[in-house]
């Protein structure tokens, strides 16, 4: 097998990730009142399966996640935000990742790191890249889409920073840590 392809753990995760995205963009968001901005908990849970997974699942969950749940329930797919996704998804994987979860430590210093990758990540995407693509690709008007990108990120930023950090340290406490174990 080539040592560059992905591990078949990373392609369940990848699929099983982009189901619960979908899951939790239909039957977990709470309506901001800005039309089509909603307050979604999948992105707390992007950020934590791409800190565990990589920048490759992150990206692909929030990609096939996003599109997903635009065509099941919308009947069409917003392909602007859909790519903020993918791009919270890839980055949060490849800056996150450096935590290594998988240590077990959940410490002040990785939580505050975590936040701190999660909000510049999503701002870039969201106060930025959204609007920008919404207009280049739907000509939608400027105030509007940026007012929806503020909105959507300023939530989706406190989403993770509240579910998103609860969801990181509780996945650290189930790992062991390095230095758990001592020699009789």
């Amino acid at each position: 097998m080539e040592k560059n392809s992905l591990s078949i753990k990373t392609i369940v995760a990848i699929g099983i990730g982009a189901a619960v995205f979908v899951i939790l963009g239909r039957f977990a968001s709470i309506p901001t009142g800005i039309p089509n901005t909603t307050i979604e908990t999948s992105y707390a849970f992007l950020a934590l399966m791409a800190t565990i997974f990589g920048p490759i699942a992150g990206g692909l969950i929030g990609l096939i996640g996003h599109a997903l749940k635009d065509a099941v329930f919308y009947g069409a797919i917003w392909w602007s935000w859909v790519i903020v996704s993918a791009f919270v998804g890839l980055f949060i994987g490849l800056f996150a990742k450096r935590l290594n979860v998988e240590s077990g430590i959940a410490g002040s210093r990785q939580i505050v790191t975590f936040n701190i990758v999660q909000a510049a990540v999503q701002a870039v995407g969201w106060f930025l890249l959204a609007p920008i693509l919404d207009v280049a690709i739907y000509a939608e008007p400027a105030n509007k889409v940026y007012l929806q990108g503020i909105v959507a990120g300023l939530s989706n930023i406190v989403t993770v920073g509240v579910i998103g950090t609860i969801l990181y340290v509780y996945y650290a406490k189930t790992r062991s840590q390095s230095d758990s174990l001592a020699k009789e």
